[in-house]
């Protein structure tokens, strides 16, 4: 039985859904790949992070965190007001960052990764943040270090999509990568389709948690540009900055516009890309976040809801396509449990 000791920072949303993940599939982690994980320390922003060399009680720590009590009811844990010095302090095998992403600088959660890359722990991560803004630099420094740096989640939470452009399709040259990548914007294109106001179908999303009470990330394109800069990083070994992505929203989008497009036999949806267009200078990739009107036969066109889906062109494989959901608790925990299972299994 191998033993991976565990730390987790972020415990919100995404930081409980995969230690409910842990609780439900221990029984199948261990019988089936032979891995016990112990979760020896958990931090969050408001409570500090906290550490228990024998193990934390997960069950216990969820049940906190639904009564918003402070993790440091947890008894017999040692305690650090900071995450980073907590982490310096214990170490462990994995780093589990999930804390919020931010396109400004990436902190905190570029910190937190650069200091357990530095001391040999593997990293899996669901912070778009740091592998937006620095993914090579982070990937060289793992290398460096002789550990791996997975990042499932960051795109299409769950659903294989970094393991598919660089496990599944191993060997092959990425030509070109378009996806629909947002569920928020493409819930409420989806709706528009059927004849929905753009206002209504916002304010529809927001109510069922699609979409945050400032919607702009989403549907400004934000998000999805995030990901187009990982998937530049990881697909293509090129770090774009994010203004050397043009981006457009929907906020725009105008029910004729729909019908429009609808009576030509096209959907309108937010499509990220990423083309290669020459093997040297600063620009080798044009890359792209925008509204476009797509045709029926484009297999982007029919994904509905807050699907997403991803098509890769590849020089051995002409199209591959990948859909699934992109987003909640558990599908990003999906993500972060099989990278884990990546980093036990190597």
């Amino acid at each position: 039985m191998k033993d991976l000791r565990l730390s987790l920072i972020g415990f919100g949303v995404v930081g409980q859904g995969l230690a409910e993940l842990l609780v439900k599939k221990r029984t199948l982690l261990e019988e089936r790949f032979g891995l016990h994980v112990t979760l020896v320390s958990v931090a969050n922003a408001r409570h500090g992070f906290i550490y228990r060399a024998e193990g934390l009680d997960i069950p216990l720590l969820l049940e906190l965190a639904s009564q918003q009590q402070p993790l440091t009811r947890h008894p017999n844990v040692q305690y650090w007001a900071s995450a980073l010095d907590g982490l310096r302090a214990t170490g462990g095998d994995v780093l589990a960052e999930v804390t919020g992403t931010n396109l400004r600088d990436a902190e905190p959660g570029i910190s937190h990764i650069r200091v357990a890359l530095t001391q040999g722990m593997h990293v899996v991560t669901a912070n778009k943040g740091p592998l937006a803004l620095a993914g090579q630099e982070l990937l060289t420094l793992a290398h460096q270090q002789h550990v791996q740096l997975r990042m499932e989640s960051t795109v299409m939470a769950g659903t294989p999509v970094i393991s598919t452009l660089t496990e599944g399709m191993a060997g092959a040259r990425v030509r070109s990568v378009r996806g629909i990548l947002n569920g928020t914007t493409n819930y409420i294109l989806s709706a528009m389709a059927a004849g929905r106001d753009y206002a209504e179908v916002l304010a529809e999303a927001q109510a069922q948690g699609y979409a945050e009470a400032d919607p702009t990330a989403d549907v400004e394109g934000f998000d999805a540009l995030a990901k187009t800069l990982i998937l530049a990083a990881v697909g293509f070994g090129h770090t774009l900055k994010p203004e050397q992505v043009y981006r457009k929203g929907i906020t725009t989008i105008s029910g004729e516009q729909m019908r429009q497009a609808m009576n030509e036999g096209k959907r309108i949806k937010l499509v990220a890309s990423l083309h290669a267009v020459s093997a040297f200078g600063e620009s080798p990739l044009e890359a792209r976040v925008e509204p476009l009107a797509l045709p029926l036969s484009d297999p982007l066109a029919r994904v509905d809801g807050v699907m997403n889906a991803i098509t890769f062109q590849m020089d051995t494989l002409s199209e591959v396509t990948v859909i699934g959901p992109g987003a909640g608790r558990l599908q990003t925990g999906q993500g972060l449990l099989s990278d884990l299972l990546a980093i036990a299994q190597a």
